[in-house]
């Protein structure tokens, strides 16, 4: 029998939070667990999510329980959002008190090794007397690992990329061409990457969104480069945006939950980080690409670090390294080497069965 878990996410902004939130809740209820995820803004479900959904899970607003709700087992506040108080309440007045957990940003940071699994006994206010656990997602055996369902691998070795792209309207205009998945923040460089994309045979698909704005913006304007070749997506459930990464040769992905995704997706891709304005993205961004890169081809590795760091406005554009197979190859090592991690499901399972 499956425990019952409460999930609770802040919708700040972009909708990364209930993105990862959401497979956290999708990957529960497939494996028998009970879940509530509680919600200040649960609109972006309406496209991230569509009906039907898995059974098991409780989509419910954010605010007081309700008196007859049963008793949790574990609770997970995602990305330091802070439980409402009379949650908290009722969780130290529980005769067993549940497993209450902050599921934290993902970093390749030294600190995460460090901090995971460290506790922050509670010493004051409502929830005086109990304990709350971090759990850091990241790369290594040492961290809570990165959300990946089982099956997933398989379902992806089995995917029909051609009939996925033809049912979304999207025709590749030579078996030669390339085709470039868009989703990004608002950025700078956009200008300098649409006028090295129109240089390359290539088919560019624009996620909506922010950026899919900005290039309506600048078709209407006449602005576009001349050759550029693209196409703008609706909104995607986290299926169908999964497949667009499956489905793509190069993807530019931007935040947590698609970061994550691009990986599993096995294809060379361009990461664009939130950016901080105390310039704190710039050191996360660095880490990662130490460990990504670790061993690879050093020319490679290069052109990586050098498109890296102009997409994400950390020095000039010098120009876009087109992919070929060693990047490939490199996508799907790397991807590979994930694989051996437990993932961040099954540790915190894990550690819910352990502590009951």
């Amino acid at each position: 029998m499956g425990m019952q878990w409460d999930l609770f996410c802040r919708v700040i902004d972009n909708y990364g939070d209930i993105g990862v939130s959401w497979r956290l809740a999708r990957d529960l209820a497939a494996r028998g667990q009970g879940v509530r995820l509680w919600l200040d803004d649960a609109a972006p479900l309406q496209w991230m999510a569509p009906q039907p959904r898995p059974a098991g899970i409780e989509v419910l607003p954010w605010g007081d329980p309700a008196a007859n709700l049963s008793d949790s087992d574990v609770v997970i506040e995602t990305f330091g959002c802070e439980l409402p108080e009379a949650f908290i309440a009722r969780m130290a007045a529980q005769a067993h008190p549940p497993l209450w957990i902050n599921l934290e940003y993902l970093s390749a940071e030294a600190y995460v090794e460090r901090s995971h699994g460290l506790a922050s006994p509670q010493f004051s206010g409502p929830g005086r007397g109990l304990a709350k656990s971090f759990f850091y997602p990241g790369f290594t055996e040492r961290t809570g690992g990165l959300l990946r369902e089982p099956g997933l691998l398989q379902a992806q070795a089995g995917f029909d990329a051609q009939a996925w792209l033809a049912a979304q309207g999207v025709q590749r205009p030579t078996p030669e061409t390339q085709i470039v998945s868009l989703f990004a923040y608002p950025n700078g460089a956009l200008p300098d990457l649409l006028a090295s994309l129109a240089q390359q045979d290539c088919l560019l698909l624009v996620c909506a969104g922010q950026v899919q704005e900005e290039m309506l913006a600048l078709s209407r304007a006449q602005a576009l480069p001349a050759g550029l070749l693209w196409q703008a997506l609706p909104y995607l459930s986290q299926n169908d945006f999964d497949h667009l990464l499956w489905a793509c040769d190069f993807n530019f992905v931007r935040g947590e939950d698609s970061f994550v995704r691009a990986q599993w997706a096995g294809k060379p891709f361009v990461w664009q980080i939130y950016p901080q304005t105390d310039g704190a993205h710039a050191p996360k961004l660095e880490a990662f690409m130490d460990r990504w890169l670790a061993g690879a081809d050093s020319t490679m590795a290069a052109d990586y670090r050098q498109l890296w760091r102009s997409w994400n406005g950390l020095q000039a554009w010098q120009g876009l390294p087109w992919p070929g197979t060693l990047a490939l190859r490199h996508a799907q090592d790397w991807r590979d080497l994930l694989t051996q991690q437990n993932d961040l499901t099954s540790q915190l399972l894990g550690l819910a069965h352990k502590t009951s």
